[in-house]
This record gives C-alpha cells, sequence and structure tokens, in this order.
C-alpha cells in the first residue's frame, strides 16, 4: 500500500514519475540494459543530461548566460564549493536563518572570512531578518543566503538586493515557486527533497562567476571543470539525474512553476489554516515568513507529540516527526505531494485532537 510521506527528504516522487521509471527499468530506450546500467559515455545517456538542462532551463527561465550543471556530493559539498570558487578578496557575506545556512557560514570561515551579518538564531530561526535593513559589506565576494529552511519552516518572502553576486541554497523549494534567476549569482540544490532521488545537486551559475576558481580549489569541486564538460567530466549521478528529468517532464506538464506554486500555496493554505484554528496545535513560526514545503508543529506535550507520530504512521502518514533540533511534528509537502495527502493528514489531526485535548 502506498503512504503519504511527509519526509523532509528523501521524499515522495509524482507516482506517475515512479510508475514511468518502472516501465523502463529493465531496458531503457531499447538499449536491452537499465538506465542504471548504462555507461555516461554511451549515446543513449546524452540526450538524458541535455533534456534535463533544457527542462530546467525553460521551467525556470534560465538564461544563457548561466550555467546549469548537475554534480555528486549533495547541496552540503556546495558549502565548501561557493568559497573556492568565488572567494577570491577572502571575504564573504551570510544571513544565517537556520541549520544548514549556518553549516555554510561555518564551512566558509574555513576559506576565508566569513562574516555573519544577519542571524534569527536569537528566536530560534522562526523568522527572517528584514533584508532592506541587513548592512551587507562592499567588499564582500557573494551574499550567501538558504531561501527555505527545512529543519524551522521559514522561507524568504523577499531576496535581498546586493552588490556582491547573492548565492543561494534553494534545496528545499527548488521549482515550486517562480524566482527571478538573474536576480542570483548562483543558485544551488540538492535535489532529494523536491526534484529527484538522493545523489544529483543541481547548480545554476552564471558563466563570468565560474571561470576563476581558487587555485586551491579540487578539480571536482571546480563549476567550470564540469561546465566545461557537460556535468560529464566524471562518471554522475546517471540514475538521479535520469528522475530528475522524468520529474521535470511532469512538471512541464502540470503547467509549469507558476502553476505548481497555486497548487503548493493551496495546500499550505489548508494546512496552516487548520492549525491556527486549533487551540491544541500550534506553530511557532512568524505568519509572514512560514514555508509552504516544510511545516513544523506540536502538540501540547512530547509526550502526545510522540503518540501523534505512532498514531499517524498506522494511517499511512509517515515520517511526520520533527527534527531533533525542533522536536513536535514536520510535515514536508513538496512539489509530489498531492492535495489528497494533506487533506487525510488533517483529517486526523482532527481525530487525534478530539481523543486526545
Amino acid at each position: 500500500m502506498r503512504v503519504y510521506n511527509f519526509s523532509a527528504g528523501p521524499s515522495m516522487l509524482p507516482l506517475e514519475v515512479l510508475e514511468e521509471a518502472q516501465k523502463e527499468f529493465l531496458d531503457f530506450a531499447g538499449t536491452g540494459m537499465s538506465v542504471c546500467e548504462i555507461s555516461h559515455r554511451d549515446k543513449a545517456f546524452a540526450p538524458i543530461v541535455e533534456e534535463a538542462e533544457a527542462n530546467l532551463r525553460e521551467l525556470m527561465n534560465i538564461p544563457d548566460n548561466y550555467c546549469v550543471l548537475f554534480v555528486q556530493g549533495g547541496a552540503s559539498q556546495q558549502f565548501a564549493a561557493v568559497p573556492l570558487n568565488l572567494m577570491h578578496t577572502g571575504k564573504a557575506d551570510y544571513v544565517v536563518t537556520g541549520n544548514f545556512a549556518k553549516k555554510a557560514w561555518q564551512e566558509g570561515q574555513i576559506y576565508g572570512e566569513a562574516r555573519k551579518v544577519a542571524s534569527s538564531e536569537d528566536k530560534t530561526y522562526t523568522y527572517i531578518p528584514d533584508v532592506d535593513k541587513i548592512a551587507f559589506n562592499d567588499d564582500a565576494d557573494y551574499v550567501h543566503i538558504c531561501t527555505n529552511n527545512t529543519i524551522f519552516g521559514t522561507r524568504y518572502v523577499k531576496f535581498p538586493e546586493t552588490k556582491a553576486p547573492l548565492v543561494a541554497d534553494m534545496s528545499s523549494e527548488i521549482l515550486s515557486r517562480e524566482v527571478d534567476v538573474t536576480k542570483f549569482g548562483v543558485i544551488y540544490a540538492g535535489a532529494q527533497k523536491n526534484l529527484a532521488p538522493a545523489g544529483v545537486t543541481i547548480v545554476i551559475a552564471r558563466r563570468d562567476l565560474i571561470e576563476n576558481p581558487l587555485p586551491v580549489c579540487p578539480t571536482m569541486l571546480k563549476w567550470k571543470t564540469q561546465a566545461d564538460n557537460g556535468s560529464l567530466y566524471n562518471t554522475p549521478p546517471c540514475f538521479s539525474i535520469y528522475m530528475a528529468n522524468l520529474v521535470l517532464r511532469h512538471l512541464k506538464k502540470l503547467g509549469g512553476v507558476k502553476e505548481i506554486n497555486k497548487v503548493n500555496e493551496y495546500k499550505a493554505g489548508l494546512l496552516y489554516d487548520f492549525i491556527d484554528n486549533s487551540s491544541y496545535y500550534t506553530n511557532s513560526v512568524e505568519k509572514q515568513y512560514r514555508s509552504i514545503m516544510n511545516v513544523p508543529f506540536v502538540t501540547p506535550s512530547k509526550e502526545t507529540d510522540e503518540k501523534f507520530v505512532k498514531e499517524a504512521k498506522a494511517e499511512g502518514l509517515v515520517t511526520l516527526k520533527g527534527h531533533r533540533l525542533v522536536g513536535g511534528m514536520r510535515a514536508s509537502i513538496y512539489n509530489a505531494m498531492p492535495v489528497e495527502g494533506v487533506k487525510k493528514l488533517i483529517d486526523f489531526m482532527k481525530k487525534f485532537e478530539k481523543e486526545n485535548a
């Protein structure tokens, strides 16, 4: 029986995509091989990467002066790749709004003066600092932000306008809402939350920014290396790229990011409205900064939180346990989560409240 998987990542994938992959799993494109078995040098594989890039460019309206890379290592590896490719004068600004934003800042400190210019840690990351009031430094090589904070359930409603190139970790919200790519120097995202199985990371970088990585930058972390080789410098995460392309095709069929965002706003609205009108459940994030991808909430006690997670699983609502830094529950309602899954969760929440309040 298929369940509704509310995991923060790896997360659920569209059923239609899984079924398509199942059909092709043993014989991809008439090769007599699974896509898991095909060499990345095989002529049958190159079109997968090419189509995936074309689909991503179309969905996100990515201009030609940006490269699109499919790399390994997860978004966390990009915490090092960013300074190694961009920190030419040894100075960069970071806005710390959650666990991964903090890790990126800490990694940046290894390579230079990574300055924390704003943070929401004072209120347990339940808001986003006012970007219009942040004093960014004129000598920064780049400004780094994490646009959606998976663990704490916050997101930027407005992106900062900076003199230095703006670098964004969009792992947990890529393709969930429209963004103007030209406002960013670099966007990167681990695919396992909203796009594909774990294994591939997307990097979208303005071409002029990738030309001069630091001399100490390892070859495998040089964005230019991957760009010059069409993401095929070494063996890439082939299956994850293949799955990403299937998801991208699926998103195009749904009408693109604009239409997807409408559904995401609707799903999140249903869940937040229920929580806000309940005297039993609470969400501590400041309303204007609430994520539409990750919704943390708690019951009145840790004991009932644990009971909630256990009983929800028995109802086919799985992976709702909140991150250890926050506790409680967290419903990750990425693009692939259908409206019906959110409605079933709300129905269970009503039932649980009635039985335990």
